[in-house]
């Protein structure tokens, strides 16, 4: 049976941090618009980040899997070791694992809506679908005989479930209420996202490319995914930007800005790396990330 620390590695944390990240984002805009703030609501959100994590998690689990059983994370693999392909964990412990997550983030999905979201039948249905499609979409990553990571659209799940699900889904939960400007910063937290996995694609480009795994970066080359690495991080600024102008925030909400630095002294070092050596950017760009939404939601409720 593999050690409690192997599975720890397997699970990933600094990419558990992101998930938790858009929840809390989600969280900060909730409390600003100012529903009830009563334990119900401190649960509500409790589950969410719960629930988020746990599907990053699993989708973790699947990844790594996936990855094996497609031969991609072989002998040239570059980053760090992952569990299967170091032979810490067997195939069979690992499918175990990702049906006890998979449970586990179904029942707290389940009484995230059914307990303490207090939601209406038709709002049950509604996120009740969104969680079942987001336990598949971990799965079908790179699982199946079709993975839609092996396709070029991770991008377009990380952004939809990282991004829109986590910060609109949490705020929503939280006060009931239709406000289309949260998508702002939900799409920013899914840029910040697509970041992490563009790097993480980046790293792994010439092994994707010669295994068949037609990531995004794949596809357009690692010039234009430079570029588009740079647009991730400058529309994630651009929209938390607009949502405060939006909402008639204080002048000194806009001091997040200052931690563009921090990103741009990234992009300038990125661009002089080879590829192969990103690794310790991904977990920078998670960091970065989640002092971002930090700060950004402190000063919005100040």
């Amino acid at each position: 049976m593999a050690k409690f620390n192997t599975w720890i590695k397997a699970a990933r944390l600094r990419t558990l941090l992101l998930s938790f990240s858009g929840v809390l984002l989600g969280g900060f805009l909730s409390i600003h618009t100012g529903p009830s703030t009563g334990s119900g609501t401190w649960l509500c959100l409790t589950f969410c980040a719960l629930t988020a994590m746990l599907l990053q998690m699993l989708c973790n689990f699947a990844n790594d899997y996936g990855d094996f059983k497609k031969g991609v994370d072989g002998a040239h693999r570059v980053g760090p070791q992952r569990e299967l392909q170091s032979g810490e964990i067997s195939e069979k412990e690992m499918r175990k694992a990702m049906a006890v997550v998979a449970a586990i983030c179904l029942i707290s999905g389940a009484l995230l809506l059914f307990v303490f979201a207090g939601l209406t039948w038709k709002e049950l249905a509604v996120f009740a679908a969104l969680g079942i499609g987001a336990v598949l979409a971990s799965l079908l990553y790179t699982l199946g005989k079709r993975p839609y990571g092996y396709r070029g659209l991770g991008d377009l799940y990380c952004f939809l479930f990282f991004g829109w699900a986590a910060v609109a889904g949490t705020f929503y939960l939280a006060t009931k209420q239709l406000d289309f400007s949260v998508l702002l910063p939900a799409s920013a937290m899914g840029f910040l996202s697509n970041a992490v996995l563009n790097i993480n694609n980046m790293r792994d480009y010439e092994n994707d490319k010669a295994s068949g795994k037609n990531s995004l970066v794949v596809k357009i080359g690692l010039k234009k995914a430079f570029v588009y690495h740079c647009l991730l991080i400058g529309m994630a600024f651009v929209c938390l930007t607009i949502y405060l102008v939006l909402h008639h925030a204080a002048w000194y909400s806009y001091l997040f800005l200052l931690l563009s630095v921090l990103f741009v002294k990234d992009l300038v070092a990125i661009k002089k790396t080879e590829p192969e050596l990103l690794d310790p950017f991904l977990g920078r760009q998670v960091k970065h990330s989640f002092l971002v939404v930090v700060v950004y939601g402190v000063l919005l409720l100040l």
